[in-house]
C-alpha cells in the first residue's frame, strides 16, 4: 500500500517580511509536516534578488515550486510524486485576480504514464470586496474546466485540488462547523464590510459566496467531507484566531477537491501556529495510500455514452 499524501495551505503572513530568520523558522515547521503538495499564500518578496527567496525556500522544504504572477501566490509539490505537465498562466485571470492565483497541472507519478495529471491550484481571494470575491471564486470555478486528451484519443475534464484564503465563510449547514460571526458584535465596522455582503432583500449578511460557488461547481470543502463521512469535527477547527477587532475565531482557508478525488481524501486537521508568526493555521489533508493512483487511472477511462436502442 503507497505512503499516504500530505496537502497543507498556508497563508504565512506577509512571507515573513523582511524578517530572513522568521521565514526560515516558517519552512522549518512546514518541512517537518513533511507535505506532499503545498499551496502557499502572500508569497510576496520571493521574486526579489532572481527568485533568491524562492530558491532558498525550495530548498528548505526539498520541494519544487512555481510562483505565481507578482508573487502573491505558489504551488509547491514533492518531485519523488509530482511532475509537472502545463500550467495556465492566464492573462484574464491576472487581471480579474486581486493577487492572482498559481494554477499548476501536475501528474500523480504512481499512477503511471496513462492516468490523467491533477490541476493544483493556490489562490487568495480579495480581503476587503464581496463583489471582488465573488468574481474571483467564478473564476477559480474554471480550474475545473481544464480537459486532457487521454492515450485512447478521448477528452476528459481534469481534476482539482486547490486551497486559499477566502477572507470568507464556509456555508452554514455542516454540523460541528464554527458559527458565522454576528456582524454587528465585530467592532471594527471597516471589518464589517469587509466581511460581509447585501443579501436580495438588502439586509447585510457575513459572507459565504465563495464556499457556495465552488460547491455549486462540484468542487467540495474537504474538511467538511471529513466531517460529513467520519463524524470528526477536528476537521473543521479554527484557521483564523479570534480577536477583539475582526470577530471570533473562523474558518476561512479551505482546501476543495473535485467530488472525484473524495474518496482518497483519509483526513483533515488544523496545525495551530504562534500568532507572531502568522495570522493564519495551517490546514492539512491527508490522502490515502494508493487510491489516489487508482482514482486518477479511471479517470483517463470515463464510461461510454450509450444511445437510444
Amino acid at each position: 500500500m503507497g505512503r499516504s499524501i500530505t496537502v497543507l495551505c498556508w497563508n504565512f503572513e506577509a512571507n515573513g517580511g523582511t524578517d530572513a530568520t522568521k521565514r526560515k523558522e516558517a519552512n522549518q515547521l512546514l518541512a517537518s509536516l513533511q507535505p506532499d503538495l503545498l499551496f502557499r499564500q502572500e508569497m510576496w518578496g520571493a521574486d526579489a534578488k532572481g527568485k533568491s527567496v524562492m530558491d532558498s525556500m525550495e530548498e528548505d522544504l526539498a520541494l519544487h515550486g512555481w510562483l505565481g504572477p507578482s508573487s502573491h501566490t505558489a504551488v509547491f509539490a514533492t518531485p519523488t510524486l509530482f511532475s509537472p505537465v502545463r500550467g495556465w498562466p492566464d492573462k484574464d485571470a491576472e487581471t480579474i485576480w486581486k493577487m492572482p492565483p498559481t494554477v499548476q497541472g501536475l501528474r500523480f507519478l504512481p499512477a503511471g504514464p496513462d492516468a490523467v495529471p491533477v490541476v493544483c491550484g493556490s489562490y487568495h481571494h480579495n480581503y476587503a470586496s464581496s463583489t471582488q470575491r465573488h468574481a474571483e471564486a467564478d473564476w477559480a470555478t474554471t480550474f475545473a474546466d481544464k480537459t486532457w486528451i487521454t492515450p485512447a484519443g478521448t477528452a476528459v475534464k481534469l481534476p482539482v485540488l486547490m486551497g486559499g484564503d477566502h477572507n470568507s465563510y464556509p456555508v452554514p449547514g455542516a454540523p460541528g462547523d464554527l458559527p458565522l460571526p454576528v456582524l454587528e458584535e465585530i467592532r471594527d465596522r471597516r471589518h464589517r464590510v469587509h466581511r460581509s455582503c447585501l443579501g436580495p432583500d438588502g439586509t447585510r449578511r457575513m459572507c459565504t459566496c465563495p464556499d457556495e460557488t465552488l460547491r455549486t461547481a462540484g468542487l467540495e470543502d474537504v474538511a467538511r467531507h471529513i466531517a460529513a463521512r467520519s463524524g470528526n469535527t477536528h476537521s473543521l477547527a479554527r484557521t483564523v484566531t479570534g480577536c477583539a477587532t475582526h470577530g471570533p475565531d473562523a474558518r476561512i482557508d479551505r482546501i476543495y477537491a473535485s467530488e472525484g478525488l473524495l474518496p482518497a481524501v483519509s483526513d483533515v486537521d488544523v496545525i495551530e501556529v504562534p500568532l507572531d508568526m502568522s495570522d493564519h493555521h495551517i490546514v492539512r489533508a491527508r490522502l490515502d495510500g494508493d487510491t489516489p493512483a487508482d482514482i486518477l487511472r479511471q479517470e483517463a477511462h470515463p464510461p461510454q455514452e450509450t444511445g437510444a436502442a
